[in-house]
């Protein structure tokens, strides 16, 4: 299911040859094989892999394309400026692709390679695909982790996603799957919409002890509330993990997803969040999901993302400068 990093993706303006401070992404990107890897990550290394799934997506009814989203979300973020020090490396570690709907096999090898990634002192930085991406996400931060540590899952998000899955996992049944198998997982949803969510998904979310935020509060109150929130879960875990579904994002910034969202948060918004959160030293990871390149508008969505990874990675990177 695995495919290696492509250099072919990383194109754009060239400024300079030579001025390292004129550089872009697809200028200092570094293709691997995490098969066969022939660097040694380091402590100021970030690691971009891809989900090429949207089968939870089809089995939660949703508009298919997402499959599509890493590699648009890559040749959005190549065009970037590159604002780093030679130490600090980039890495395109390839996709991994969900073929035949073997969305579980999938999101078992994501976490194979994104645990690998992690015990190698890197940072992870996983590029959806449908938010069925944020599963295999977990198993590897928590196949890197002792099973004793507190997990905290902050997820930026328009849906709850705590579905049943008594037919078949999906897009819209992860958090719910691990709330159920992982007695050391706590979940805190950023931005939901009350338009988005039946009164069935708000009982369940208050059963699990899932704390959340509404969309119109973030919208009536601004940010410190939220971040004081943030600050107060991130207080009782040990690690932290950073999801991002774009439908959080209102859908004139963000039309390519597959939920649109008309009272979604701004990108301001979301940018804010992913540095504070990302900021944090017991942040480890961050993925974002839902760019659907068939739904979107001149690649408008996937750039939006784009940002949003590149915002991620400067957040995490001035932590290893301070």
């Amino acid at each position: 299911m695995y495919s290696q990093g492509r250099k072919d993706q990383w194109i754009g303006r060239i400024d300079s040859l030579e001025d390292r401070k004129s550089f872009r992404y697809h200028q200092v990107i570094k293709t691997e094989n995490l098969l066969t890897p022939s660097c040694k990550m380091q402590r100021s290394s970030y690691g971009m892999i891809g989900f090429e799934s949207e089968e939870g997506v089809r089995r939660n009814n949703g508009r298919l394309g997402a499959k599509e989203g890493p590699n648009a979300i890559k040749k959005a973020v190549a065009k970037l400026p590159f604002p780093y020090d030679v130490d600090t490396n980039i890495y395109d570690f390839g996709n991994v692709v969900c073929d035949h709907q073997q969305l579980e096999e999938a999101q078992a090898e994501l976490g194979d390679f994104v645990s690998l990634i992690l015990n190698e002192k890197s940072t992870p930085i996983i590029l959806g695909g449908g938010h069925e991406t944020l599963y295999g996400h977990y198993l590897g931060v928590r196949k890197s982790i002792s099973k004793q540590k507190k997990l905290g899952i902050i997820n930026i998000d328009a849906h709850f996603d705590l579905r049943s899955y008594d037919e078949a996992p999906s897009s819209g049944t992860m958090f719910k799957q691990i709330l159920d198998q992982d007695e050391n997982a706590n979940y805190l949803c950023i931005g939901i919409q009350k338009q988005g969510n039946t009164a069935s998904l708000f009982e369940t979310a208050s059963k699990l002890g899932v704390t959340y935020i509404l969309e119109e509060t973030i919208h009536a109150e601004g940010l410190n509330q939220t971040k004081q929130v943030i600050n107060d879960f991130i207080k009782e875990c040990d690690v932290c993990l950073l999801t991002l579904c774009m439908d959080a994002v209102n859908s004139a910034y963000a039309p390519g997803v597959s939920a649109p969202s008309p009272f979604g948060l701004t990108p301001f918004e979301v940018r804010e969040l992913v540095r504070w959160v990302t900021h944090n030293d017991k942040t480890i990871s961050f993925d974002i999901s839902e760019v659907n390149p068939s739904l979107d508008r001149d690649g408008q969505t996937a750039a939006v993302a784009a940002q949003l990874v590149s915002e991620a990675i400067s957040a995490f990177h001035r932590r290893t400068k301070r």
